[in-house]
């Protein structure tokens, strides 16, 4: 019988890199996730009808080469804090146990508080420009006397001038607890004077602590909206525009309190903005947001600012984004009390050098 023919071994395939390559990932939230491809151009042209804010004369921005940079947006050259005008809450306690609190409207006078605020803003917005092309952007709580407000505020601007409005409620009123009983809630805020500001919660409602955590929500939402440009319109990049929240007392001293980092100390000993009230974060030089390029420093003591925090303001007058103040009271040693001032001056100098 002839020997069975037997075939050659076949020779190894060599193993080619990208059947070698190892997929890597860094975060848990993608495990399992098909890595997206490159847009093609009708994927794009479908983000960009999704997105219009994100197109560039480039088109959308995730469609350029890596090696095209095209400038972001401009920042609105103002976020203007404005406290509701005068409500029936605030001339009248006995108004929260028979109205829910977001139903409580504006007086006659919170009205015209109101639209003296939009003439002062007006003013404001409309002067020391580069042209005439100014705009304002609005967030609203969605509270009753919060929405009126904005209605008494837009009576001063023409439709063209308003670049959008967007309802949030993460602006909203502290929660006092649904339905108030007056005596009750004058024992409730005694209480909380004693026990402390920001940490208090009331029954059934809200702490200043709570307040924060929906704030770092909104504050994040917020810079994101900045980032990618959402106020400007497709193909715009206005450097006159304005941001303006609308919201209450208390959650526009988080908000501050939030932004600037500031302690909870720092937080209670802040006073409440008067009703109809606006405070001013203005870009500076470098481009941050600061108090100062508005406000006096007197102005800014009477709100409750400390030395170390108008120092901190003057600071970001003249700051750029990203960087961060070694000098400010939360970045720096104050915290410990082993620490000499040349311990101190010895870790600040090492911070400050390349």
């Amino acid at each position: 019988m002839a020997a069975a023919t037997r075939c050659p071994p076949a020779a190894p395939r060599p193993h080619s890199r990208r059947a070698q390559a190892h997929v890597i990932r860094c975060c848990e939230d993608t495990l399992g996730v098909p890595r997206r491809r490159r847009p093609t151009y009708d994927t794009e042209v479908a983000e960009a009808q999704r997105f219009p804010e994100l197109v560039t004369p480039y088109g959308a921005s995730s469609y350029l080469p890596h090696h095209q940079l095209y400038p972001p947006p401009p920042r609105p050259r103002r976020i203007v804090l404005v406290r509701h005008g005068e409500s029936e809450g605030n001339v009248d306690e006995a108004a929260y146990t028979r109205v829910p609190d977001p139903r409580i409207g504006l007086t006659t006078q919170g009205w015209r508080d109101a639209e003296d605020c939009g003439r002062r803003l007006r003013r404001l917005v409309s002067s020391g420009g580069d042209g005439d092309d100014w705009k304002v952007y609005f967030y609203v709580s969605p509270y009753r006397r919060t929405l009126e407000t904005l209605r008494g505020l837009g009576r001063a601007f023409e439709a063209r001038r308003i670049a959008g409005v967007r309802e949030e409620p993460r602006l909203r009123e502290q929660d006092f607890g649904n339905f108030q009983d007056r005596d009750k809630m004058r024992v409730e805020k005694e209480i909380r004077r004693r026990y402390g500001r920001f940490f208090y919660r009331f029954p059934n409602g809200e702490s200043a602590a709570d307040v924060y955590d929906r704030i770092t929500g909104f504050r994040e939402t917020l810079r994101a909206d900045i980032d990618i440009g959402r106020f400007q319109p497709p193909g715009e990049r206005n450097p006159d525009m304005n941001v303006v929240l609308v919201s209450h007392g208390l959650t526009l001293r988080v908000f501050l309190m939030r932004w600037y980092k500031w302690t909870v100390t720092q937080f209670e000993g802040l006073a409440n903005l008067s009703n109809g009230g606006a405070l001013v974060m203005q870009t500076g030089a470098g481009g941050r947001y600061s108090l100062l390029v508005h406000h006096s420093v007197d102005e800014l003591r009477e709100f409750g600012l400390t030395d170390d925090m108008i120092e901190d303001q003057m600071w970001q007058k003249t700051a750029r984004p990203g960087e961060l103040n070694y000098n400010f009271i939360t970045n720096g040693p104050s915290f410990f009390t082993h620490f000499t001032h040349q311990d101190e001056a010895s870790a600040l100098l090492s911070q400050q050098q390349p």
